[in-house]
C-alpha cells in the first residue's frame, strides 16, 4: 500500500471540542489526548483558542478557550516530543499583538488563524504578527460554502502573498459533497502551490460526509488535515481520528493509541456531553446553514423534526 509521507495530521480534540463543553476539559482528559497524539505519531496538537479576555469572560469558561502558556505548560511541560503544539485564533476576537507571546517564550509552535471574507485585513495582520515572532501560520476562510466565487477569489488571491504556511478549506456547517470539494481543492491549490504554500482541510460531519470529504481532499493533493479523536466537536462534529489514521497507511502513525484513548477517556464525556451526527444537524447541512439551531433544538431534547425542518425551510 502507497502513502503520501507530505500528509500531516492535526488533532484538534480539544478546541473543536470544546465547543461542546464551553473548553471545560480536566487536565487529566486534555493530558490523555496529548499523550495519545504523541504516541500516536500524529503531526500536530491544537489545546484551544486564543480568545480576548475583554470580549469573553473567563466565568464558565474553560482554560482551552483562552490557552495561557502556563495551561500549556501544566500539559506538556517542554514538549520535548516529535508533536507540535498549535492554537487557533479568530480574527477580531483575539489581543494577539499581546497574548501571542513570541515563538522563543512559548511551548505553542503554530498559529491557526480563522477568518471571514469581511475579515481578511485583521487577518493578514495576524498573520504577520505570528510569522514575525516565528511561528509556523495557518489560515482557514469560515463560511466558504456561502461565499461569492468572485469574494472566494479575491480572499485567496490577498492571502497566498501574505507570510501563511497553509490555506485550509474549511466546510464549515457540513454542507459540501465530493464534487465542491474536489472544485475547491483545485482553486485553493491554483493560488496555494504558485505561491510556494499548501491547503488544508477541515470537515464537519453534518451529512456523515467528513470522513469522505476528508478523502476526497487527500486524494486531490491536500497536504494538513484536521481530525478529532472520537469525532468530538462543534455540533455533529468533525472526521473522526481513528479514521483517517487507517486510511493514510503511513507506518508513523499508530491507531492503538487513539482506540486507548476512547476506551480509557472518553465514556464520562460521553455523559455529560452531546454530539455527532443528528437530524436536525444533516438538515442544517443541506441547506447550507450554520448548526446553531440544530443546537438549541437538540439541547431541549426535542425530537419534533418535522417542525424544525418546517421552521428552518420558511425561515419561521
Amino acid at each position: 500500500m502507497t502513502y503520501r509521507p507530505d500528509i500531516k495530521v492535526l488533532d484538534c480534540t480539544i478546541r473543536d471540542g470544546g465547543l461542546v463543553n464551553s473548553f471545560n476539559f480536566d487536565d487529566g482528559f486534555v493530558k490523555s489526548v496529548y499523550n495519545a497524539c504523541v504516541e500516536a505519531g500524529v503531526d500536530y496538537m491544537e489545546m484551544g483558542y486564543k480568545s480576548s479576555k475583554k470580549i469573553f469572560a473567563r466565568d464558565g469558561l474553560g482554560a482551552w478557550k483562552f490557552c495561557d502558556e502556563e495551561d500549556i505548560r501544566k500539559i506538556v511541560g517542554d514538549n520535548d516530543t516529535d508533536l507540535k503544539i498549535s492554537v487557533m485564533a479568530d480574527a477580531e476576537r483575539t489581543d494577539y499583538h499581546e497574548d501571542i507571546l513570541p515563538k522563543s517564550q512559548s511551548v505553542i509552535d503554530m498559529v491557526r488563524v480563522a477568518t471571514y471574507v469581511h475579515q481578511i485585513p485583521t487577518a493578514v495582520d495576524m498573520i504577520k504578527d505570528a510569522h514575525d515572532k516565528g511561528y509556523e501560520t495557518t489560515i482557514n476562510i469560515m463560511a466558504a460554502s456561502q461565499l461569492k466565487e468572485s469574494d472566494l477569489d479575491e480572499a485567496l488571491e490577498i492571502l497566498s502573498n501574505t507570510e501563511v504556511d497553509v490555506i485550509y478549506v474549511v466546510d464549515s456547517f457540513g454542507s459540501l459533497y465530493s464534487e465542491d470539494i474536489q472544485n475547491l481543492t483545485a482553486k485553493y491549490l491554483g493560488y496555494a502551490e504558485a505561491a510556494g504554500k499548501k491547503i488544508g482541510i477541515h470537515a464537519h460531519n453534518n451529512q456523515q460526509l467528513a470522513y469522505a470529504n476528508t478523502i476526497e481532499a487527500i486524494i486531490r493533493g491536500t497536504s494538513y488535515i484536521d481530525a478529532t479523536i472520537a469525532g468530538l466537536g462543534r455540533g455533529a462534529g468533525n472526521c473522526p481520528m481513528e479514521l483517517i489514521l487507517g486510511f493514510l497507511k503511513n507506518p508513523k502513525f499508530h491507531l492503538r493509541p487513539i482506540l486507548e484513548c476512547i476506551e480509557n477517556s472518553f465514556p464520562d464525556l460521553k455523559k455529560s456531553c452531546s454530539w455527532g451526527f443528528d437530524i436536525p444537524y444533516m438538515l442544517t447541512g443541506q441547506l447550507n446553514q450554520h448548526p446553531r439551531t440544530a443546537i438549541s433544538f437538540l439541547s431541549s431534547n426535542r425530537v419534533d423534526y418535522t417542525n424544525f425542518y418546517d421552521t428552518i425551510v420558511n425561515g419561521d
